[in-house]
């Protein structure tokens, strides 16, 4: 694909996370100058003309974007704005495009479902602001981004979900490509009363749940008394009903590949019962922690959230706001 330059980018966002978003921004870019805003949606103009953005400009997207483009202008009609994106990009170069509506600040698809995507692909993305405003945005697909129109997986809570942490798993796995297997255990902090037990059971994963309150009845049909000593061929839950602090590792046992924690503690709370979690279960690899925020403004705390799973021997460290969180974000650790 044609080296491409801009002045300009764009992000979406969830209503309501803008100014977040912006200072998010200010602390990783200062020369990125905010721009045009609506609700849900952000421009940011490149701080020196002589230095436009470019692909590379969006290898690291702020947290609380879920799509950063390219932006490619705003024009009156969506075929104008498909007009700027085959103009920018090759025929050859396997364009697939994306097609959001923005209401009260929040995505609705306008085509159907998106094909899978490759990284290296480039995507366009058209947003819908208004009858007569669509912008037209471009960015390249790569690991770690999510493969949905606008960054939004479009899920529907499930009727006998218990919870819509639910939701949560379902998007983080898919926003972040996650693969689970039926050699996995996770262990889950907060899991009452069953949203993402539900959802791991249902991928072939078994779950230790650790939480004082009761779970749902169509996971407790899942459960065993203890935690299997050897692999069983149908998924389990074990329902460790303590406190997360009272948790010691004989309650473990030795299969724990995954931490998460989708506990109403703080931020500080839940990463320092990772580090715990990971002491009592060396075989732990990868962790997904729902960080609960009383002001988004606490995403300041950022850097040293991402260095504490570093610390602990994540490789792979990413901070996402996805479209089912109001003040929440995924802190997501890899490849221990």
């Amino acid at each position: 694909m044609q080296p491409l330059t801009s002045g300009y980018v764009f992000a979406l966002t969830n209503a309501g996370s803008e100014k977040a978003l912006k200072q998010e921004v200010a602390a990783m870019h200062p020369g990125w100058r905010p721009s045009y805003q609506r609700r849900g949606f952000a421009t940011y103009k490149a701080g020196c003309e002589a230095q436009p953005f470019t692909l590379a400009s969006l290898a690291e997207p702020p947290s609380f974007a879920r799509r950063l483009c390219l932006s490619l202008g705003k024009v009156a009609t969506q075929a104008e704005a498909l007009s700027l994106l085959r103009g920018a990009v090759g025929p050859g170069d396997g364009l697939l495009l994306h097609e959001v509506r923005l209401v009260s600040g929040k995505v609705e698809r306008t085509a159907g479902a998106a094909p899978a995507l490759a990284a290296g692909q480039p995507v366009g993305t058209i947003v819908e602001l208004g009858p007569e405003e669509f912008w037209a945005g471009l960015h390249v697909h790569a690991p770690l981004l999510s493969p949905d129109p606008g960054g939004s997986g479009g899920l529907v809570l499930p009727e006998d979900a218990p919870s819509r942490a639910w939701l949560k798993l379902e998007e983080a796995a898919r926003f972040f490509g996650l693969t689970f297997t039926a050699k996995d255990t996770v262990v889950e902090l907060g899991c009452a009363p069953g949203g993402v037990v539900l959802a791991l059971l249902r991928r072939g994963v078994s779950v230790i749940g650790v939480d004082p309150a009761r779970l749902a009845p169509i996971v407790m049909a899942a459960a065993v008394p203890g935690v299997p000593e050897t692999p069983r061929a149908e998924p389990w839950v074990f329902h460790c009903r303590k406190p997360a602090a009272l948790v010691s590792k004989r309650d473990l046992g030795t299969m724990t590949t995954w931490f998460m924690s989708d506990m109403n503690q703080s931020p500080a709370v839940a990463i320092k019962e990772c580090v715990r979690f990971i002491k009592m279960c060396p075989a732990i690899r990868n962790a997904l922690i729902t960080l609960k925020l009383t002001d988004l403004s606490e995403a300041a705390d950022k850097p040293l959230w991402m260095q504490s799973l570093r610390e602990m021997g994540f490789r792979t460290v990413r901070l996402q706001q996805l479209s089912v969180h109001n003040r929440e974000l995924v802190l997501l650790g890899m490849h221990r």
